[in-house]
This record gives C-alpha cells, sequence and structure tokens, in this order.
C-alpha cells in the first residue's frame, strides 16, 4: 500500500499574524532601517529571531536551532512577507502574505 507523506497541520494566518505582531514589537526598532532588505526568520512560539542576506540564509539558520518549526519569513523594511516550513526546502513556501 502506497501511503501519502502528510504534511503538517498548520495555521499559515496564525503564523504570520503572530510573526508580524512579534516584529512589530520585538525587532522593527532594533533592524529598520540599518537592515532594510535582509530577511528575519521568526520563530513565533520562541519570539526568536534569525537574520541573513536572503530568506533561504535566514531559514537555514533558524533550522540549526528549530529543526522542526515553521517560520515567519519578513523582509526587513519591507510588506510582503513569507511562512516556510523546516520540512521542505527553503523555497518552498506554504502562503504569501502581502
Amino acid at each position: 500500500m502506497n501511503e501519502e507523506k502528510k504534511l503538517p497541520q498548520i495555521d499559515i494566518e496564525e503564523i504570520a499574524k503572530k510573526g508580524e505582531e512579534i516584529y512589530e514589537k520585538k525587532f522593527r526598532k532594533h533592524y529598520e532601517p540599518s537592515h532594510n532588505g535582509k530577511f528575519l526568520a521568526i520563530e513565533v512560539d520562541s519570539e526568536e529571531g534569525f537574520l541573513g542576506n536572503t530568506s533561504i540564509e535566514a531559514t537555514e539558520e533558524a533550522k540549526k536551532k528549530y529543526p522542526q518549526k515553521f517560520f515567519y519569513i519578513k523582509k526587513i523594511g519591507f510588506s510582503a512577507a513569507e511562512v516556510i516550513s523546516s520540512h521542505s526546502s527553503p523555497l518552498h513556501s506554504y502562503g504569501r502574505l502581502f
């Protein structure tokens, strides 16, 4: 019998909401404007952020500490964001939020 590999159920909207709240509360004043254009991967349960020059770099840093988590990815100084899983390639996003 061929079983499909199931992805964990996640609430993209909830991760995005929490991630943006954490960014506004904890990171914006420290990273804007001096880091505009870089990426921050936020693990929403711990509220920890991981900075990178690309979304891949930020995600890889976050995965070192939280290999089984999902991350809210924020491009510093911009309004676009992504929710990325550590279970897949960092290029595969489950939802893009604008």
